[in-house]
């Protein structure tokens, strides 16, 4: 597998001059709770239809001990418009006309039984208190379901749109300082971070959708069955009342006719016709990664120079470790423990900044880059010593084009060859079977020639070969990185 495979796990981007109408974007402008307060507020007006309901047969059952006179109070609960009305239908046939009917017939009642009244207490009220509990359970449900994963998704999209701002603060940085920046400001580790915070995003996203939506498709059953409820505690009422003097019976009947009358859908279908502009499309697909669009993610300094995976060679166990390594317009050798954004925060293992550093010759796949570790902040920084990193590529070929890059960003460049001679591995034993005894290069190798003969650095710096050494140079007289022969090898 080659060494830039990896790259493919990465969100898919456009170039620079892409159209990017089709993607969406990273902070939506739309509020997350619109659909959760929408069916909140309808759960309210069904409460209210319920009470309504509620204290309609407590009105009822007074008035059975009161006669005429009481009914007029039966007729006041029911003669303000419903609250929340603009959720129902003002068309007959629905719930605002079953009330209409109940205001004419209730006017109409001039005689009841008082014999009635613990019948209508006992059997009938409790039906729609029940119901009315429903409702209000129901509303709690969605607020501590659906609600809180707005609550979630709000805060998540907080996060994204911070970590957006600072991409943003330190690409700005990047060209303004000429690409001279921290560690832990490097655009590209930024944008990684963008991206893992974005995938939390939309996972809390559908996550709340899933949920809005399991609401929505249920609300239809649920008020089907608080239409049946009603229907059914109607009925009850009506057998109560039928004992009742023949002008009676015939207008309660008639409010029981209206409401067995009303389909069990006829309210939610108005209702998704008046809202179809807020509830969810079911058929809408989930937001993806790979389809949102963000300021400054294709800004040059964010794109590598070079990546993939090598193999670093350990402090204690002489082993080495696979890696995946990144070097940025910044001037960074960032080191990860792969390349995957979404799995947790990509934050370096190690980053040495190449200016500061050293690089050795290439040896068949190794080669070496000395330097500070600034992965852990400028206090982090000034408290650790230079450290050589002994590096394995998968091929010459690869070890060379890494050192070319590497070598173009360092300070400084030497001809010396990575410590030791003898291979490690078996992929290392193929490419050093027949080195000379100068560095194990092949004979004839002009990088690693023992005549002293003089070679051209990245930089453009002669540099000379590992026999031209002079004992300073060796021992580290002059070299602003400290002796190699004292430091500790990783």
């Amino acid at each position: 597998m080659s060494a830039f495979s990896q790259q493919t796990t990465l969100p898919t981007r456009g170039a620079p001059n892409s159209s990017t109408d089709d993607m969406d974007e990273a902070i939506p402008d739309e509020d997350a709770s619109e659909a959760t307060k929408l069916f909140n507020e309808r759960l309210s007006a069904w409460r209210h239809a319920c009470g309504y309901l509620v204290d309609y047969i407590s009105a009822t059952e007074k008035m059975q001990q009161s006669q005429g006179k009481e009914y007029e109070n039966v007729l006041k609960t029911v003669s303000h418009p419903l609250k929340e009305g603009h959720h129902f239908d003002q068309s007959l046939g629905g719930v605002a006309g079953m009330f209409d009917n109940i205001r004419s017939n209730t006017a109409g009642i001039s005689n009841s039984h008082y014999d009635t009244a613990k019948t209508l207490k006992g059997s009938v009220l409790p039906i729609f208190e029940r119901l009315h509990t429903e409702l209000k359970n129901k509303a709690k449900e969605l607020t501590k379901g659906a609600g809180k994963g707005v609550k979630t998704v709000d805060k998540s999209r907080q996060a994204s749109q911070k970590h957006i701002e600072l991409l943003g603060q330190h690409t700005a940085a990047y060209d303004s300082t000429g690409g001279h920046l921290k560690a832990a400001e490097d655009p590209y580790i930024l944008q990684r971070q963008v991206y893992h915070r974005l995938s939390k995003q939309v996972l809390e996203e559908n996550n709340t959708r899933d949920d809005v939506l399991a609401v929505q498709n249920s609300f239809a059953h649920f008020e089907a069955h608080v239409v049946q409820t009603f229907q059914n505690g109607m009925a009850q009422f009506n057998q109560v009342v039928t004992n009742q003097a023949e002008q009676t019976r015939s207008m309660y009947g008639d409010m029981i006719g209206t409401t067995q009358r009303m389909p069990v859908d006829f309210e939610w279908n108005g209702f998704v016709k008046r809202n179809s502009n807020v509830l969810i499309d079911p058929s809408a697909p989930k937001r993806a990664v790979e389809n949102i669009a963000f300021p400054n993610q294709d800004h040059r300094s964010t794109q590598p120079l070079i990546a993939g995976s090598l193999e670093r060679r350990g402090k204690m166990l002489k082993r080495y470790d696979t890696g995946f390594y990144v070097v940025t317009p910044a001037k960074y050798l960032h080191e990860f423990k792969t390349d995957d954004d979404f799995a947790k925060d990509p934050s370096p293992e190690n980053s040495l900044y190449l200016p500061d550093s050293l690089i050795g010759a290439v040896d068949g796949v190794n080669f070496t880059v000395k330097g500070k570790d600034m992965s852990k902040g400028s206090i982090g920084s000034k408290l650790s010593m230079a450290h050589e990193f002994q590096f394995k590529a998968h091929t010459p070929q690869d070890a060379q084009r890494w050192h070319d890059v590497i070598a173009s960003a360092s300070g400084q460049t030497t001809m010396q060859m990575p410590e030791g001679s003898g291979p490690s591995s078996p992929v290392a034993s193929r490419y050093e079977t027949g080195a000379g005894a100068a560095g194990g290069m092949p004979a004839g190798n002009t990088m690693g020639s023992p005549t002293g003969n003089t070679m051209a650095s990245p930089t453009g710096d002669n540099i000379a070969s590992p026999s031209g050494y002079s004992a300073a140079e060796r021992g580290g007289a002059g070299n602003e990185h400290g002796v190699w022969a004292n430091e500790k090898r990783y």
